[in-house]
């Protein structure tokens, strides 16, 4: 093949090796954990990470109105094992997982709670209508009661959360729940602790 053939027959695979890059780019601009005033949102299916009972941090403190007004604190909670999870309507992997936020509020006889961020009111509650979320979500439009989740305040959602009966952090699904039954098991082996 002469030179000049060579070259011709490469332009193709530079121009797929140069779409591939583009493409890659863009999806980890998409998939890259961003500040919660950025806009980001995770979108990578859940990743767990479980708390062993001796590394857990503080109870943590959360507070705020609900979307309806009403005053809310996960510390009257102490006592309870307790499910949190990040959220907002215009995050396509929190509309994802929201049927098995659902279900699993359905089968667990245990408190949860939302944190809808940066988001208005009415559009919030629209979406928890529609989607069938009963438990309340407190609003955090500006992510500032996030910080009281400390070193585990996400930098995105969806995250959700399982808290022990101390109020500490002990299991986070950074990402999309992939199922209810993940989300039960969680909070199984929480439940199933000494306390």
């Amino acid at each position: 093949m002469t030179a000049p053939a060579r070259a011709h027959a490469a332009r193709p695979v530079v121009r797929r090796a140069a779409m591939l890059a583009v493409v890659l780019l863009a999806v980890s601009g998409c998939s890259s954990l961003r500040g919660t005033g950025d806009g980001g949102y995770v979108e990578q299916l859940g990743s767990i990470a479980q708390i062993a009972v001796a590394d857990r941090d503080e109870p943590i403190e959360l507070a705020g109105d609900t979307l309806e007004g009403e005053p809310l604190d996960v510390a009257d909670l102490r006592g309870e094992v307790v499910v949190l999870n990040v959220w907002g309507s215009w995050c396509p992997p929190c509309r994802t997982e929201v049927p098995f936020l659902v279900e699993a509020d359905a089968e667990l006889d245990v408190p949860f709670v939302g944190v809808n961020i940066r988001e208005e009111v009415a559009p919030a509650l629209a979406f928890e209508r529609k989607s069938g979320i009963d438990y309340p979500s407190i609003h955090d439009q500006a992510s500032e009661a996030l910080l009281g989740l400390g070193r585990y305040a996400p930098r995105s959602p969806p995250v959700t959360i399982v808290l022990d009966r101390e109020g500490r952090v002990a299991a986070v699904v950074s990402g999309a729940l992939t199922s209810a039954l993940t989300l039960t098991e969680l909070v199984e082996e929480v439940l199933a602790e000494d306390g």
